[in-house]
């Protein structure tokens, strides 16, 4: 279905029992709603109701051109209006990369729309930044954020010869139709530089602005992810106040939702299940 919401029109795709406990899927960069299509099967299967957004910059029709359009609280509005516009109160979260920073923001403003999170790959803010200051493996591993804020020059580098820089990147994600799956949509006039202002409009004030978080969470994290190292990940729980679940995933790279699906619908509905 398509939202309207903040005057901008959001693509959803929703599934399962109608009747069903919602849940509000939030996808990463550089990917859309389609990285939860192996793990949605499982949701429904548990009678749950999913929404998977195609956020801003990545819906054609919420794709505003400046930067600070981008801003976190930006994203986190979003949310809460879909959410609002679906008449939902309150969801199961679930993202997935930047949707997981949009996550771990809306469960820490808003926690009366949060029923538990379930935060993939990236974790709190907070720990990231702690561990960009204490852990200079985790500085390396985020380098790559300094082409991405450079206007211009990361398109060029992602997108020249058929896009195959972006097509590297995404080369975890599984066969070549998969991958081209997410790459292609990237290709069209305005689409990747919109997904790049997340990373250009990224501020630490922002991401420290980005308190404790008081609802049940659970965060999925795997020991073959290049961009996020164990430092970041242990240091999650310290902003969690409410109950707190750590799982690792052994052998399994940064693109959890295509690589392990059935792992990570197992998490989620071991955290789900109990608010049901």
């Amino acid at each position: 279905m398509r939202i309207d919401a903040r005057g901008l029109w959001f693509d959803v795709a929703t599934g399962g029992p109608e009747q069903g406990e919602p849940v509000l899927l939030l996808h990463g960069f550089p990917q859309h709603s389609g990285e939860w299509d192996d793990v949605l099967p499982a949701l429904h299967a548990a009678g749950l109701r999913s929404y998977a957004l195609n956020q801003r910059g990545y819906s054609p029709q919420a794709r505003p051109t400046q930067v600070e359009a981008y801003r976190l609280g930006e994203l986190v509005a979003d949310a809460a209006a879909v959410l609002d516009a679906l008449g939902v109160p309150a969801a199961h979260v679930v993202g997935h990369d930047w949707g997981a920073v949009v996550g771990w923001a809306l469960a820490a403003t808003h926690p009366d729309r949060v029923r538990t999170l379930t935060a993939v790959s990236v974790p709190h803010p907070a720990a990231m930044a702690y561990a960009l200051t204490h852990d200079p493996q985790q500085k390396a591993r985020s380098a790559y954020m300094v082409l991405f804020r450079k206007p211009g020059v990361a398109e060029k580098t992602l997108l020249t010869l058929g896009a195959a820089g972006l097509r590297r990147l995404l080369r975890g994600v599984g066969d070549a139709a998969r991958v081209a799956a997410y790459a292609d949509p990237m290709r069209e006039s305005g689409a990747l530089t919109a997904a790049l202002n997340w990373y250009r409009a990224m501020s630490k004030s922002d991401l420290a602005a980005v308190g404790p978080v008081p609802v049940p969470t659970t965060f999925v994290w795997s020991d073959g992810d290049v961009a996020i190292g164990r430092v970041a990940a242990q240091a999650c729980a310290a902003h969690v106040t409410g109950d707190f679940r750590f799982v690792e995933l052994a052998g399994i790279t940064h693109w959890i939702p295509d690589e392990a699906p059935t792992p990570l619908a197992e998490a989620i509905l071991a955290r789900v299940r109990p608010a049901v």
